[in-house]
């Protein structure tokens, strides 16, 4: 069975979930280091995203550039 993938917003809202339950010292210290390392690897899914998205952005940006120099 494949990993469900996560979007940005479920990702930021686990993070914030996360980071809350820390500061309202919700977690004890056995699971502290396991959530940790969640919002860890949560933090970089959300930049590989954003990455990701940039740099389709940046494509799609070029190709309007492109199609209106060709109008010209």
């Amino acid at each position: 069975m494949s990993a469900k993938k996560i979007t940005y917003a479920e990702a930021m809202a686990e993070i914030e979930t996360i980071i809350a339950q820390i500061e309202d010292n919700e977690l004890d210290v056995d699971h502290l280091a396991v959530q940790l390392k969640r919002v860890s690897d949560l933090i970089g899914l959300c930049r590989a995203k954003l990455h990701a998205t940039e740099e389709e952005v940046q494509k799609i940006i070029a190709g309007l550039n492109d199609t209106e120099s060709n109008d010209e």
